[in-house]
C-alpha cells in the first residue's frame, strides 16, 4: 500500500507559520488542519521569522539565498584578483 502524498503551496505553508508565531501551539496546527509535526516544524525552520544582530527580521530561506549570493559573489572577487594579477605582470 503506497502512502499518498499531499502538495502544499507556499502560501500555505506560510500562513501555517504565521499562525504558529502568532502563538498558536503545533499541537493545534497537526490536530486543525491534519498536518504532522515533522511538516509544520520543517516549515518553521524555512519560513520562520529569524531577527539579526542588527534588528532586522528575515526568515531562513531568505537567509539561505544571501549566502548563496555572497559565496558566489566572493567567487567573482577572487577571479578578478587573480585576473588582474596577470594583466598587470604584462
Amino acid at each position: 500500500m503506497s502512502k499518498q502524498y499531499n502538495s502544499y503551496t507556499e502560501e500555505f505553508k506560510k500562513t501555517i507559520v504565521a499562525l504558529y508565531e502568532s502563538g498558536k501551539k503545533v499541537a493545534e496546527l497537526v490536530r486543525e488542519y491534519d498536518l504532522e509535526k515533522k511538516l509544520i516544524y520543517n516549515w518553521i525552520k524555512k519560513y520562520g521569522k529569524v531577527k539579526t544582530e542588527a534588528g532586522f527580521i528575515t526568515n531562513n530561506d531568505e537567509l539561505l539565498k544571501l549566502k548563496k549570493e555572497n559565496m558566489r559573489l566572493q567567487e567573482e572577487n577572487e577571479i578578478l584578483k587573480k585576473a588582474m594579477v596577470i594583466f598587470t605582470q604584462k
